[in-house]
């Protein structure tokens, strides 16, 4: 009951995560076209796709202004960029012309994670308790039904576009869902803290591992199927549905998890067994056995993100939680753009499977961060 709770509590914000989950995943598992239809190598396709971190970056820096400005109608102002963003990529075959087009996907993207998260993060203070995961879990519910949906088009004959215009009708016809009052806060009188640097930079960094962990199965999970292991279109989109479908369970789980264990040691048994979940999808011989790989990942990375941005929530003054959130969510948002770029290099280079493999890495990675973080003080 007490995940149905969370999402009862925090039902706008969690519209918002779906939409932004069910675009992603038509994204990834269109993949294999969008990228066929460019005549990109991997190396030059995951570099393209830098371009959505142009956008992303643009997001950082005009979201909390954009919060403060577009205040209720934060999140349906997004959903509308949004909608219009996804409409360009899949018509285009210039690859030039794709990266700019995928950098306005991104500005409307990263502007409404930002203020979503901001949304669930000022409920958690409100109610006082935690809400990320709930939230999260819900992006990843329409991630998994998005792919599975392309791997009906696709298999169809369906080109990107009316799919993602389909979508795009969806998201619009759940704008009344997402209007949402603000409350801002004030520094209190006399505050003389400090800029909370060093939190959102640790925070960021272990948003940034789980992100790019997650980027890197959504963008090649369904080339590693079809490719690496001779799956067909139905069969490729399933690696991506596999890791949403996962992710959700994560999430859910981890909701319950978040009301009785602190963050620190979730992300720390979190980041093995993703890590775990990775060596087997890297090494798979069949589809399946990369399907049980990329649903330990989903298991595991799936709260780390979410958890690194409560932590956030938690270590800042109130006063500078949207902005900090923003910088924080900006950081992590960012291993969705820079991901693909790396595998894609590395793929070119090594495979795919040794590609995969260089995520065990950066998975592993987050355990000091987690261990530098439990040394700060919480204002909250």
């Amino acid at each position: 009951m007490s995940i149905l709770n969370a999402l009862s509590v925090s039902r706008r914000p969690a519209t918002a995560f779906v939409v932004v989950g069910m675009f992603w995943g038509c994204f990834a598992a269109y993949v294999p076209v969008i990228k066929d239809q460019l005549g990109a190598s991997d190396a030059l396709f995951g570099t393209l796709l830098l371009g959505s971190a142009t956008g992303l970056v643009s997001a950082m820096w005009l979201a909390p202004k954009a919060d403060r400005v577009l205040g209720a109608r934060g999140m349906q102002v997004g959903t509308v960029m949004l909608a219009i963003s996804w409409l360009l990529p899949g018509q285009v075959t210039v690859p030039f012309i794709f990266a700019a087009t995928m950098a306005f996907v991104g500005l409307a993207s990263g502007l409404l994670d930002v203020v979503m998260n901001a949304r669930v993060s000022e409920l958690e203070a409100k109610h006082g308790r935690p809400l990320m995961n709930a939230n999260h879990a819900m992006f990843s519910v329409a991630y998994a039904v998005g792919a599975l949906v392309v791997g009906f088009t696709r298999e169809a004959g369906l080109p990107p576009t009316p799919v993602f215009a389909g979508f795009g009708v969806i998201a619009l016809l759940a704008l009344p869902l997402m209007r949402m009052d603000v409350t801002y806060v004030d520094a209190e009188e006399g505050y003389v803290g400090k800029y909370p640097l060093w939190p959102i930079v640790l925070c960021g960094a272990i948003v940034l591992v789980a992100f790019m962990s997650e980027a890197t199965v959504e963008a090649w999970s369904a080339l590693h199927v079809e490719r690496t292991l001779g799956g067909g279109a139905a069969e490729g989109a399933l690696g991506p549905a596999m890791l949403g479908i996962t992710m959700a369970i994560g999430r859910f789980s981890g909701q319950a998890v978040a009301e009785k264990l602190q963050e620190i040691p979730v992300v720390i048994g979190a980041s093995v067994i993703s890590a775990i979940g990775a060596v087997i999808a890297a090494f798979a011989a069949t589809p399946l056995m990369a399907y049980v790989g990329f649903g330990i990942l989903g298991l595991g990375v799936s709260v780390i993100g979410p958890m690194g941005l409560a932590l956030v929530g938690k270590l800042v003054a109130p006063h500078l939680r949207t902005e900090a959130i923003s910088r924080t969510a900006v950081i992590g948002f960012s291993g969705f753009f820079f991901a693909p770029m790396l595998m894609g290099l590395l793929s070119e280079a090594f495979g795919l499977r040794m590609a995969f493999l260089a995520v065990v890495l950066l998975l592993l990675s987050a355990l000091p961060l987690a261990l530098t973080i439990r040394r700060l003080p919480q204002t909250s």
